[in-house]
């Protein structure tokens, strides 16, 4: 897996256009500081099988890596969510997009993942048969962004393909 992590600075937009920003934008940094674990990173690999718990562990390390104050049921739904849309990729879009682009956004109170893939379809959250296993991916990284208290989406990439995030409170509101 390629880890071209760009730290807490400037980024280049990903898709070609502007940067992706979720549909909550999320708070600034405390008192307009940026935290030291503040950043954006972006690993590719290669559309297959290997690449899920590749994914996985790349996101794992690196939220451990910065220090990012996630609380752990916030990081277990991350990898949950990391693993379930990086399998989409090699399960559905791997013949027309053969590469696929996992970015990780971590902001003073919130982290973002996103899978990038070049494939055109636009995915929907399916009712799976009981007695099917699998179909069920998009519908639990939904659940998952609820129950948290985020938010997720699917856009268009100015090449054609799709992003599908999911932006997560670094501290899930207890109520």
């Amino acid at each position: 897996m390629d880890d071209s992590g760009w730290g807490s600075g400037p980024h280049p937009p990903v898709d070609g256009g502007t940067e992706r920003s979720p549909a909550v934008a999320p708070p600034d940094s405390v008192q307009g500081c940026p935290q030291p674990y503040e950043g954006v990173w972006r690993f590719t690999a290669a559309a297959v099988d290997a690449s899920v718990p590749q994914a996985r562990h790349a996101v794992r390390d690196l939220l451990a890596r910065q220090g990012v104050p996630a609380a752990d049921e916030v990081v277990q739904g991350l990898l949950v969510i990391v693993s379930e849309l990086v399998t989409n990729v090699v399960r559905h879009a791997a013949l027309l997009s053969p590469m696929l682009a996992v970015e990780v956004a971590v902001g003073s109170e919130w982290v973002r993942v996103s899978v990038e893939d070049n494939h055109p379809y636009r995915p929907t959250a399916l009712e799976a048969d009981y007695g099917q296993t699998g179909g069920r991916g998009l519908l639990l990284v939904r659940e998952i962004t609820r129950e948290a208290g985020g938010v997720c989406d699917v856009e268009h990439t100015a090449s054609g393909g799709k992003v599908i995030w999911a932006a997560l409170p670094l501290k899930p509101d207890l109520v």
